[in-house]
């Protein structure tokens, strides 16, 4: 499961990262910025916090 959420998040940024730099995308910026929140959040509440 974490190397899921690892994994998302990569996606999310790399999108972010792509609708800031190409002009005219920039509300694919704000959705990858969006997806990227929403799962470290999921990612955060599904964490073992169990030693």
């Amino acid at each position: 499961m974490l190397r899921l959420v690892g994994f998302l998040l990569v996606v999310w940024l790399v999108v972010s990262v792509v609708g800031a730099v190409i002009e005219g995308l920039f509300w694919l910026a704000v959705v990858g910025l969006v997806l990227f929140v929403l799962t470290a959040a999921v990612g955060w509440g599904k964490r073992d916090t169990r030693v």
